[in-house]
Order: structure tokens, then sequence, then C-alpha cells
């Protein structure tokens, strides 16, 4: 089985090596995606879980979600998993 790699910010999928944020040095990042780390740093550093929530329910309806409600019941559940969000808690 082959392990999906997600951004542990807002939990998009990391396919492509354009998916991939970048470090300080230039090299991808391994657990951020490029729309969220850029250059070692966080593209919205002063972000909070739920800004986080809110911005992504668009990205999420109706593809994954039927409604906004479900969306974000659903992500308020599962970004805290993520490794940026866990921090925070």
């Amino acid at each position: 089985m082959e392990h999906k790699k997600i951004c542990q910010s807002c939990g998009m999928e990391m396919k492509a090596p354009a998916d991939f944020g970048t470090e300080a040095n230039g090299s991808p990042s391994q657990e951020y995606c490029c729309y969220c780390y850029q250059n070692g740093a966080f593209e919205e550093k002063d972000m909070t879980l739920e800004e986080m929530i809110e911005t992504s329910i668009q990205y999420v309806v109706p593809n994954e979600f039927p409604d906004e409600e479900t969306a974000r019941k659903q992500l308020q559940e599962f970004f805290p998993t993520l490794k940026r969000w866990a921090k925070a808690q």
C-alpha cells in the first residue's frame, strides 16, 4: 500500500514535485505544500487554525464535502491532527 504525502498544514495531497513547498536552502519540504510553505517559512505565518479552516472550505466543497457546514465540522476534527496545528493545541 502506497503512503500518501499530505501537507501538514492544509491536508492537501502532494503528488507532483511542484506540489511540495521549499525549505530555506531551496530543497523540497517533505511536510508542507507549495501553497503553505516557501523558503523555509509559512506563507501565512500568523494564520490561526480557525482561519485555516475557513480558508480551506472553498477548496473542499463540493468535491470532498457536500456543504460548508459538513466541511467545517470535518476540518475542525482533521486539522488538529496535522503537525502544524497539533503544536498549537
